[in-house]
């Protein structure tokens, strides 16, 4: 009788549970569904922009990288919100012309932060094994992070050490940065560039880094930052920089 008496008793508890982990359940289920409608919204600009970048309107490869590099963040949040497996586009990658493009892509944000961009790439034709959407990600997030953060003299710099590549994001200190007018390109940018700086830049070029057997690292001082991607070369071209 005092067994049935504690079963009884504790029915409200199971019950409880029960409710609980029902709802924990329908919540997770209401955040998938409002990610995925988000994710699908933001396929459609995209979509836009690349079909009026194409060679068909008198696009070129440059015009396409930027909307590659965002459908391959778009693949990883995809898989994030409903699984699949991670399959990276390995390949071999011309390192040389990896940091040209990235720097190419953010003249124009450079410009409009009032900061100078320039590439110094003394590690000759080298090549990479990789991720080439990946290291270029890495590599956008560094040179955003010094246009944002840092300035007004930025310098991409690609050197040999050791058989490694090393390419640093040097910047000269904070620039002051005039208030942005409404509707202008700067305020379209700081609108893209998210509510509030976590620092998800650096995660992924530390992720990166370590995915293709490199290493990052970052120093800050009151003169600038400087920022550190080391990657191997691919293996043969390891004896020739040695």
């Amino acid at each position: 009788m005092n067994g049935l008496v504690q079963i009884v008793a504790g029915w409200p508890l199971v019950l409880s549970m029960a409710a609980a982990v029902a709802a924990q359940s329908l919540r997770a289920g209401r955040r998938r569904s409002a990610l995925n409608e988000a994710l699908h919204e933001l396929r459609r600009p995209l979509q836009a922009v690349a079909l009026a970048t194409g060679p068909r309107f008198g696009g070129s490869a440059a015009d396409g990288e930027p909307i590659e590099l965002a459908a391959h963040a778009l693949e990883r949040l995809d898989r994030e919100i409903n699984g699949g497996p991670l399959v990276p586009a390995l390949g071999s990658i011309d390192a040389a012309a990896l940091a040209r493009s990235a720097v190419a892509r953010w003249q124009a944000r450079a410009r409009i932060a009032e900061a100078s961009l320039e590439l110094r790439w003394n590690a000759g034709d080298v090549l990479l094994n990789g991720d080439r959407s990946a290291l270029a990600q890495a590599l956008d997030n560094l040179i955003v992070n010094a246009i944002e953060h840092g300035g007004p003299t930025i310098v991409v710099a690609g050197s040999l050490r050791e058989g490694r590549l090393r390419v640093a994001v040097v910047d000269s200190g904070r620039a002051t940065r005039r208030r942005a007018r409404r509707h202008s390109a700067a305020q379209m940018i700081a609108r893209l560039s998210g509510r509030h700086d976590r620092g998800h830049g650096l995660g992924v070029v530390r992720r990166v880094a370590a995915d293709h057997g490199g290493h990052f690292a970052l120093r800050r001082s009151e003169r600038g930052s400087r920022a550190v991607l080391e990657l191997p070369l691919a293996e043969a071209e390891t004896g020739r920089a040695a």
